[in-house]
């Protein structure tokens, strides 16, 4: 691997992690079986490499990523590693393709010290809001609850996911939000043009994008019918019928100017990540080392100015075809189409109590958490 690792300073908190992170989900679920000897194996080459960013959360398995990773951190020195989880999404026991949201502070609490126990550690260095919920009312009382965690050394810094502009102000002003986390790739660029790269990079936020390489479909390597059993990318809009047929010629324009660049298509678009800007620390998810190692490669990869360009005319704003989820699924997690829905299907709901209040989440079809 001819590349020295990289680090970046996570907004104004201060952690220094590595140029990019490793995104833990598909080792629990959602992408096939599970390979936890492979998973393992990855996790460790990972930190050999020079990775100290791992992004995980109490949903995936559920709870059995945590679990985990907190058995594979445990042979490391602690202060070596920058351990990111999140909490607030809930999971229907008997149907885990739903979803609901709490964030109240029984919850949120309850939730920490849950995943302070899977992980094998006394502290969390990033926690995240994993969704929010009712529309980020209640986000005042959520974020309080956490800096009182904060101040009893269980969590070091706050994070939102999916948070609205003006959630992350108005939850700033409680308690600084060391970073945001979406999805963010080249074939989806929305948080550019909706406010949420300008408000954290106002505020001075770390911007984290989940799914850089857009579900894997940036490496030119996944289509509908390599997919395991299971695979919840299958239902995906972007995956299906005439968006897939639109979304290949990305790709296939992406995999040109890699070869062009002597490199694969997938450090062709992770660099183009982190070429947005310092303050941008992507975590791509896999559970295989090759695949770790080909993301790494990015490190080394030097985008032009006439690069750049080319890829922005690509991959403009908007340019993949379809929504990110299923509607019902888009609508479960409070998502704002990145294009306008029409005729939602029917969904089913189904209620937790929890907290103060009660969660409610509508979603037939399975969404990452």
């Amino acid at each position: 691997m001819a590349y020295a690792m990289q680090f970046r300073v996570l907004g104004a908190s201060g952690l220094k992690v590595s140029a990019q992170g490793l995104g833990c989900m598909g080792m629990a679920e959602f992408y096939g079986a599970p390979d936890l000897a492979e998973a393992e194996r990855t996790v460790r080459r990972a930190i050999e490499l020079g990775v100290n960013l791992f992004d995980t959360a109490d949903v995936y398995g559920p709870h059995t990523n945590e679990e985990f990773l907190g058995k594979i951190f445990a042979d490391y020195p602690r202060d070596t590693l920058v351990i990111a989880t999140k909490g607030g999404i809930l999971r229907d026991p008997k149907d885990p393709t739903k979803r609901g949201t709490d964030n109240s502070p029984e919850y949120m609490r309850s939730a920490i010290e849950a995943s302070l126990k899977r992980l094998n550690t006394s502290y969390i260095d990033l926690y995240y809001v994993h969704r929010i919920a009712n529309e980020g009312r209640d986000i005042e009382a959520t974020m309080a609850a956490l800096a009182e965690l904060v101040k009893e050394g269980k969590i070091r810094h706050i994070g939102l996911s999916e948070a609205s502009p003006e959630v992350i102000e108005r939850a700033h002003k409680v308690h600084p939000v060391a970073a945001v986390q979406t999805e963010y790739s080249l074939w989806r660029r929305e948080p550019e043009v909706d406010g949420v790269l300008a408000t954290c990079r106002k505020l001075g936020i770390a911007f984290v994008p989940y799914s850089p390489l857009g579900r894997g479909f940036l490496t030119g390597a996944v289509k509908p019918d390599t997919l395991e059993k299971g695979d919840f990318r299958t239902a995906l809009p972007r995956f299906q019928g005439e968006n897939l047929a639109h979304n290949m010629k990305i790709v296939d324009a992406v995999k040109a100017l890699a070869a062009e660049k002597g490199c694969t298509p997938a450090q062709l678009a992770l660099a183009w990540v982190m070429a947005q800007g310092n303050d941008i620390v992507p975590i791509p998810g896999t559970k295989r080392v090759k695949y770790l190692e080909d993301n790494l490669g990015a490190l080394k990869v030097n985008l032009t100015a006439a690069d750049l360009k080319r890829l922005d005319e690509i991959a403009p704003v908007g340019a993949a075809k379809g929504l990110r989820y299923a509607p019902a699924a888009m609508a479960a997690y409070g998502f704002k189409a990145d294009r306008e829905i029409s005729a939602p299907e029917k969904k089913t709901s189904f209620v937790v109590h929890g907290g103060s209040g009660e969660a409610h989440a509508e979603a037939p079809t399975a969404a990452k958490p």
